[in-house]
């Protein structure tokens, strides 16, 4: 009884540990009115902050994945939120545009141990009846941290400089990482990983492998896209001012939260079919990128709703994503094979941003960025039907 009610423990503590190390990153979007008067940015530089945290993962998703699947939890997500801390208090106290986009490099490093090992330590507390609940809940940290940084950020960043962000950030990294160190254990049952060193990227090849891949890639560019350009749009395209804008923002974050939740949950009830959600959301996607390519996507009302739409939709998709390849995964891979779903959709996270932001600049209009999301949604999903 005492180990059942402990999962919760776990599930809490994997949550806030996800929030606050994806706090900083997931407030870009919300301050980027103030980025780009304060640094003098255009679109693609502010795109080119947002990737700067993705790009190590690359790489270090797949190390953690390996790390993961060797040793505890505890110790390879705790230090990853340290890194985290470490590297966002540095980059406060050096000023510029460089020194923020090298700080958000390291913290990248950091934060590749955040998703795999967050997955997986939930995913050995709950069973099949239940995990998808439990990943939504702890995959809904990422919006929730973007929530509170939404609404916290801009305010540091118009009373004290953007500088102060990234202090605020580093402290409340710092937070997660000690919670995760104190509270995370092993379940008692679960015996020690095999070593995994003969694990080869052939499994690339496998059926649910390559509807993890297509649906990651199209799904993190649209929630990439959602960061980065929303704020922006809503302040240009329908005259709002950037502090309802970022209120908007904040609910779009909120929407993300109860998505992966609800969506996760549901996908409980039909656990062959998890899937099948990522595909509705993929639908759900390409009818708000199309509203917002035509007039009535420059409505102020209009907008915020369909913003709260692809919240819902292009955020809450991780949970029952996450899901999917958690429980398709071997046993014995499972941080490896999470690792790797990461890593490749990491690919859309780095690239989205600057390129849609540089398609806005080149063009400008947002309409050919929504139309390019709008594309990709639809050809992952011809291509998922022909598997």
């Amino acid at each position: 009884m005492r180990t059942s009610r402990y999962r919760w423990v776990i599930l809490a503590v994997a949550t806030f540990t996800q929030a606050t190390a994806a706090f900083f990153v997931q407030g870009i979007g919300a301050m980027s009115v103030h980025l780009q008067r304060d640094l003098e940015l255009n679109t693609t530089q502010l795109g080119l902050l947002q990737s700067a945290a993705q790009l190590l993962p690359l790489a270090g998703l797949l190390v953690a994945g390996r790390l993961l699947d060797r040793h505890d939890e505890r110790w390879v997500v705790g230090i990853g939120a340290l890194v985290v801390a470490a590297a966002l208090a540095v980059g406060g106290a050096a000023p510029g545009y460089v020194s923020l986009l090298v700080a958000l490099l390291v913290v990248g490093a950091g934060y590749s141990t955040i998703q795999p090992g967050g997955s997986k330590s939930v995913a050995s507390w709950f069973d099949a009846s239940q995990r998808g609940l439990a990943m939504g809940v702890r995959q809904a940290g990422l919006p929730l941290g973007g929530v509170v940084a939404a609404s916290a950020l801009p305010v540091l960043a118009t009373a004290f400089g953007w500088r102060s962000t990234l202090v605020a950030g580093a402290l409340v990294a710092l937070s997660g990482a000690v919670a995760f160190m104190v509270f995370y254990r092993r379940p008692p049952d679960r015996r020690p990983m095999p070593d995994t060193s003969r694990v080869r990227l052939g499994l690339l090849r496998e059926p649910y492998m390559k509807k993890i891949i297509l649906s990651g890639t199209s799904m993190a560019s649209v929630h990439s896209g959602v960061g980065v350009l929303t704020v922006l749009y809503l302040h240009e395209v329908t005259s709002m001012d950037s502090a309802s804008a970022a209120l908007v923002y904040v609910a779009v974050q909120c929407a993300g939260a109860l998505g992966r939740v609800c969506l996760a949950a549901w996908s409980d009830r039909h656990g062959s079919g998890r899937h099948a959600w990522v595909m509705t959301c993929l639908a759900a996607v390409i009818i708000a990128m199309m509203v917002l390519t035509t007039p009535i996507g420059r409505s102020p009302v209009a907008a915020c709703l369909v913003f709260v739409w692809l919240g819902f939709f292009g955020i809450g998709w991780y949970g029952p994503w996450v899901a999917y390849a958690a429980e398709s995964a071997p046993p014995d891979r499972a941080g490896f094979i999470l690792g790797l779903a990461m890593v490749v959709s990491q690919v859309a996270i780095i690239l989205a941003p600057p390129v849609l932001g540089l398609l806005t600049d080149l063009t400008g209009s947002f309409a050919p960025a929504w139309a390019l999301l709008a594309a990709l949604a639809a050809a992952t999903m011809t291509m998922t039907a022909r598997l």
